[in-house]
Formats: structure tokens, sequence, C-alpha cells
């Protein structure tokens, strides 16, 4: 954990007293298919109800997609106000890539839009062709994310169809490593900078392998020193707040 942190942080080995109002850092652990702003409301809920007050500002430093789960940096009170130095820190993922088959979404999310070949993707190759990305290079955001295109989200564009293009984007990837090949699945450990689409790096790594390639399941492991290892369910964090003295208003 970092020695310097302007308020205190909440999560598993949390001390006996939290200070929700005046600011805390929350670590949780995001479930499969919850919203990033799923979890914000929870725990917001969770809190007002507690100190039985009617508003709380409560944000987090970085939404993680419905089908991703892991880290997630959950602020209240005056430490919204810091949320976006949080938000510049290094992430690390671990990723499941599954070979051969692309995806309108790059992801879960939508059906198999082709399929390829694989069966020439060898753990050399693999490992040669991922060099290629680690340093800054340009990233094209998926379609299906929140980038915002004429004022609206690029996804509402890509469910109707829409032909629409985004521009790329610098984005840097400071280490990845793979973990397991069982063609067609490989899994890998990613540590990336702000604005990186692991859904794009599964997508892009497909077709320099002269294949394709989706993401299958993706969880946050870290985000700076902060791990997930450290961090509480929604539904631990309900249970440990019956266990906490609250500094109350």
């Amino acid at each position: 954990m970092p020695d310097e942190i302007p308020f205190r942080i909440f999560h598993q080995d949390s001390p006996e007293i939290a200070d929700f109002i005046n600011g805390q850092m929350i670590l949780i652990d995001k479930p499969l298919n919850w919203t990033s702003f799923d979890v914000v409301q929870k725990i917001r809920n969770l809190i007002t109800r507690k100190l039985k007050i009617k508003k709380l500002k409560v944000g987090h430093a970085g939404a993680l997609d419905p089908l991703a789960t892991g880290l997630l940096i959950v602020c209240s009170g005056k430490a919204t106000g810091h949320i976006s130095e949080w938000m510049d820190m290094d992430k690390e993922y671990i990723a499941v890539i599954e070979l051969g088959r692309t995806t309108l979404s790059c992801d879960q999310e939508t059906e198999t839009s082709a399929v390829f070949p694989f069966e020439h993707i060898t753990w050399e190759l693999l490992e040669r062709t991922m060099e290629s990305f680690l340093g800054e290079t340009q990233q094209v955001p998926p379609l299906f994310s929140a980038k915002n295109v004429q004022g609206k989200r690029a996804y509402t564009f890509a469910r109707k169809g829409s032909d629409i293009e985004l521009p790329p984007q610098a984005v840097h990837i400071s280490r990845l490593e793979i973990i397991r090949f069982e063609p067609p699945i490989v899994e890998i450990k990613m540590r990336c900078g702000k604005g990186t689409y692991v859904r794009a790096f599964a997508r892009d790594l497909g077709a320099k392998l002269q294949s394709g390639a989706c993401l299958t399941d993706l969880r946050r492991t870290a985000i700076g020193n902060f791990s997930v290892n450290d961090a509480l369910t929604p539904i631990l964090f309900e249970n440990a707040l019956q266990k906490v003295i609250l500094k109350m208003p």
C-alpha cells in the first residue's frame, strides 16, 4: 500500500474507525455483471443508511465493464476530490483471450462475427507479437465503448449498426506476460496506462497474428500499488460496516 495517502483506506484489513464524510477510500472487488455505477450506488446506500444521512458524495476512480471483475477504487466524501489522481495510475489485469474468433464488441457482449484459423499460432509467435505492443502505441477504441461521438456514447451508434469511426489514441503498455496457452485460449497478465482498452488489445493481437481474437474474461488485479487482494466484495463491505466504529456527522 502507498505510504502517503491523505485519506483512510477501507479494505479487508481496515482499521476499526471509518470516516466516510471527511473522506475514505474503499477497495471493492466488483462482481461480474455489475456496472461500476451499481457498485457506487450500493456503497452509497449502505453508508447513508448506516450514518442516517440523506446525501453523501461517492464516486469511483476508473470504471470496469460489466463483464469484468476486480479492483474498483470507490471514494467517499472529500476523497472524491482526488479521484483523478488514482485514475491516472497504471492498471494490472489478468485477461483470457480466445484466438480464432472475433465479435463486434471485442468481448462476450455480442455474438461471433467471424472465425479464423489459429493452428499456426505458437507460444513463441505469441511472445514475439506481444512485444510489438509494449511501450506507447496507437489504439483504436472499441465501437462498443463509452467514447463520446457527436455528443453520444459510441456504443449507442454501434448497437444501432451505424458505421462510425473512432480516432486512434495513444496508450502505454508496460508489461505483457503469458500465463497459460491452451489453443485457442491464451491467458495473459497485462500492466497498462490510463485509457487502454484490453478488449481492443485482444482484437489487435488477433489481427497481428493473422487470425482473430476476442476477450472472454477480464479481471483487474491492481491499480497502482493497490491490490484486489485487499478488496472487499459489496457483501463483505456490508458485513464490515457492522463491525467498525463510524465517525458520525
